[in-house]
């Protein structure tokens, strides 16, 4: 048995606990192959199968737990915080808001197996005055269903999962430079690929204190609001006209072209 076996069998239940609290904190460290280990484990005895979901279900509970009250506290204040340390900030919030709007608290039941949205569901949940126990319910379902599914997988692939962990043991750090390399290609790729589109999208931009000076003024300017209905309901600019940026192409028409026009998306 490697030395991360041994490891892990002896401290699985603190290990799991501390990684997936840590995870759902917004860390960005890889939970599935603890969670798929986990389960090997489970499957020859090593741990126990109803510890390892308990352990797991404690530290997402906790951490879901404190996201919401936040979400509930400074709502879209903490979803633009999460979303700016993501790869993919310029859509993040839009994105899982249009999710959560369209389900409601059933995404709490999928969101942890959606990138984006596993970072944000429980702060946005809060934000949109989801009640507690109901909170609980969806989230506490959803949790158990990303638990079990990955380590029901590595309880059912535990072999193959021993015969992975062996080439890995072979490899040495030479699998963890690959790694790196692989994981800094990424982040390089999801770079060039932002700045790609900032350059695509660029454009005569004003900041939103230039735009309440042109206001003040009585400047003849017509505003389109892009941003979600939570956050036109929060914080509604006079006189904007509201259309979410999804929809910009279909309701296109009823945009004045004998002014200045301003998209508003701040």
């Amino acid at each position: 048995m490697s030395h991360a076996a041994v490891f892990l069998v002896h401290y699985g239940y603190v290990l799991l606990f501390v990684w997936l609290l840590l995870e759902q904190g917004a860390l960005p460290l890889p939970s599935i192959p603890l969670l798929l280990a986990c389960g090997a484990l489970a499957r020859s005895g090593q741990l126990h199968p109803l510890l390892v979901v308990l352990s797991g279900l404690a530290a997402c509970l906790l951490a879901d737990n404190i996201w919401f009250q936040l979400g509930r506290r400074k709502g879209g204040k903490v979803l633009h915080f999460l979303c700016r340390i993501a790869l993919e900030p310029d859509s993040c919030v839009r994105r899982t808001e249009n999710a959560f709007l369209r389900y409601g608290a059933n995404s709490l039941l999928v969101s942890k197996f959606v990138p984006g949205l596993n970072a944000v569901a429980a702060p946005l949940a809060g934000s949109s005055g989801v009640g507690l126990a109901r909170f609980l319910l969806f989230d506490t379902a959803g949790i158990l269903i990303w638990i079990v599914a990955y380590g029901g997988l590595g309880y059912v692939f535990s072999d193959q999962i021993e015969i992975v962990g062996a080439y890995a043991v072979r490899m040495g750090s030479g699998l963890v430079l690959v790694l790196v390399a692989g994981l800094s290609a990424w982040i390089a790729w999801k770079y060039v690929q932002r700045q790609r589109f900032l350059h695509k999208i660029a454009v005569a931009r004003i900041t939103p204190a230039e735009l309440r000076k042109k206001l003040d003024a009585g400047e003849d300017v017509f505003v389109v609001d892009l941003r979600s209905r939570r956050e036109f309901d929060e914080d509604a600019i006079p006189g904007a006209l509201h259309i979410p940026a999804e929809e910009l192409a279909a309701q296109h028409a009823g945009i004045p072209r004998d002014r200045d026009v301003i998209l508003f998306c701040s």
